[in-house]
């Protein structure tokens, strides 16, 4: 079953008083997911943009750029630039027509980076759809990847902004290195804690800290207030990879779109493992090394895994963790005024931590 978006093309009216009881009543995790109804109107902006620069007079492009905007999206790396821009003023006129083109943007270079991803560890679904690369092949693919890629800073290029292309330049450049450094270490079964969050800081966090960042550079430039919201998303994007990473072991293939535990059956060893690797014992340990080693579950099931994550309590662990850095993301707001934009960003990682895809 594919994510779905979070543009509803009927937004719902924002949540004050209600969404203050809700909250009170415990019910913390739907009203988590109401954190952009302030830019509703602006996504659905935002997926038009999307949709119409995803296109060419080149078949192959067009008819894959519509197979990829069928697919949806959380779309959450925009929402967080448009609620960023909001908490900035930058979300009227003109200022909110150049907030929808980098919202666009960042999508963009997201969706380049899941195709890439695709191909390095072959993968056949994504979202409940067959990927890219399982349909039309590597070479195709990656050469699409490259074209959005592409695209996508022609597109920042049109409101002339030098600063913005830097910044997300540098996001995109330290998306590659740390997808260069997580393939380097493939299958390895002594990968590090230290290694680990150098990984995903580069191959996740960095796009996040872009995102929420990249307002601050629309003039008048605001340089205090993009530094604080550079770490709000930098803190964000590592909880919503711990969280991507504990969904592998705790979410169902209906909610991922793709096989539980395919992060290890693909090589990678994710935080979970890597606490959990030194308490165990020789045998239990092998368990995991030959999954790592054969690509498959053949000789050890995925229950086994499970099972073995399970009995070690590392689950719960990750999930502290997550959870210490929404709270650092959510203290960082507190540089800014009380306001609707504040309120809504505040409740981006409760959305990160109760999603379930």
């Amino acid at each position: 079953m594919p994510d779905q978006p979070l543009v509803d093309p009927h937004p719902h009216p924002p949540e004050t008083a209600t969404a203050r009881a809700a909250l009170a009543a415990g019910s913390r995790s739907a009203l988590a997911g109401r954190f952009i109804d302030l830019v509703a109107d602006k996504l659905v902006a935002t997926e038009a943009v999307f949709r119409h620069h995803l296109d060419s007079d080149v078949p192959f492009i067009h008819k894959a750029g519509e197979y990829i905007s069928q697919g949806g999206g959380k779309r959450v790396r925009p929402a967080l630039l448009l609620l960023a821009a909001r908490l900035l003023g930058h979300d009227l006129g003109n200022d909110g027509d150049e907030a929808v083109t980098y919202a666009a943007v960042v999508e963009f270079i997201h969706t380049a980076t899941l195709i890439h991803d695709d191909i390095i560890d072959h993968a056949t679904l994504r979202r409940g759809q067959r990927t890219l690369n399982h349909l039309w092949g590597n070479n195709l693919t990656v050469l699409l990847g490259d074209w959005i890629y592409t695209k996508a800073m022609q597109m920042a290029l049109s409101h002339g902004q030098i600063e913005v292309i830097q910044r997300l330049c540098q996001a995109t450049l330290k998306m590659t290195e740390g997808e260069l450094l997580a393939f380097q270490r493939l299958g390895a079964p002594d990968l590090t804690i230290e290694e680990y969050f150098e990984i995903i800081d580069r191959k996740t966090a960095h796009l996040f800290a872009a995102a929420c960042s990249i307002p601050s550079l629309i003039p008048p430039q605001r340089p205090e207030a993009g530094q604080v919201l550079a770490r709000y998303g930098r803190a964000l994007g590592i909880c919503f990879q711990l969280v991507d990473d504990l969904l592998d072991f705790t979410a169902r293939e209906s909610e991922l779109g793709k096989a539980v535990l395919s992060d290890l059956k693909e090589g990678k060893l994710t935080l979970p493992l890597i606490l959990l690797l030194p308490r165990v014992d020789r045998a239990q340990r092998r368990l995991v090394e030959q999954v790592l080693e054969d690509r498959s579950f053949s000789r050890v099931s995925a229950q086994q895994i499970l099972d073995l994550v399970r009995a070690e309590g590392t689950l719960e662990e990750v999930t502290a963790m997550a959870e210490e850095y929404a709270t650092q993301a959510k203290r960082e707001l507190e540089f800014f005024p009380p306001g609707d934009a504040r309120e809504a960003l505040e409740f981006a990682p409760d959305f990160v931590l109760h999603r379930r895809s």
